[in-house]
């Protein structure tokens, strides 16, 4: 019985294919330099390559069995997918950042939020009860505070030196953010002979290296 996995290419996948080599999923054929978007390993798994942020679509409406993709797109896509294994890799934190020193209480206007997940930052603030303005943006978000767009912005930080070279800090953390697989829902029951074992496989894994 075939499978498909769905992957974005950049180092989430590098990482991804690691654990699946050391779990025994042939890999060979995603080592060769091709710009083809499907490639097919030796034992009729197809790898499949999106933009992170559609891996959740592919894998929701059944064109991939499984994908690795991380929780902040999980949580901006909030799609109908089985989340059951946190590979613990890619990890990082989404937080709300501004300048330093900066008060962003009791303002007398809806607070201006910056960022590339809008649905994260709208969810946040809803739970405080703070009325916001949510700016979308695609890229360069710490540009956002520093020439008067947002108050603050929400991001990914990993490090933290992009903010601090641009004199901004944290100012509070969203949830930590981590590479997740996630199951389509049907090929679970369909495939569950061949996907099982692959998830006890990976799991196990992730436990070892903990």
């Amino acid at each position: 019985m075939s499978l498909t996995i769905a992957l974005s290419k950049g180092r989430l996948a590098d990482k991804t294919v690691e654990i699946l080599e050391k779990c025994g999923v042939s890999c060979a054929v995603l080592k060769k330099d091709t710009r083809k978007l499907i490639l097919e390993n030796k034992d009729g798994i197809k790898f499949v390559f999106v933009k992170p942020v559609d891996v959740p679509t592919y894998v929701e409406r059944g064109a991939a069995d499984i994908g690795v993709v991380g929780k902040d797109t999980l949580l901006e896509e909030n799609k109908d997918v089985y989340e059951p294994i946190d590979l613990n890799i890619a990890k990082c934190r989404m937080c709300v950042a501004g300048k330093k020193g900066a008060n962003y209480r009791n303002l007398s206007r809806n607070l201006i939020v910056a960022t590339k997940y809008p649905v994260i930052a709208k969810n946040f603030y809803d739970k405080m009860g703070q009325a916001v303005d949510i700016v979308k943006l695609n890229g360069s978000i710490e540009l956002a505070p520093l020439i008067g767009l947002s108050d603050v912005i929400v991001d990914l930080v990993e490090s933290g030196k992009t903010l601090q070279a641009n004199d901004l800090q944290v100012l509070g953390v969203i949830c930590d953010i981590s590479a997740r697989l996630i199951v389509n829902k049907v090929s679970l029951k369909t495939k569950r002979d061949v996907i099982l074992p692959l998830l006890e496989k990976i799991k196990k894994k992730v436990i070892n290296d903990r």
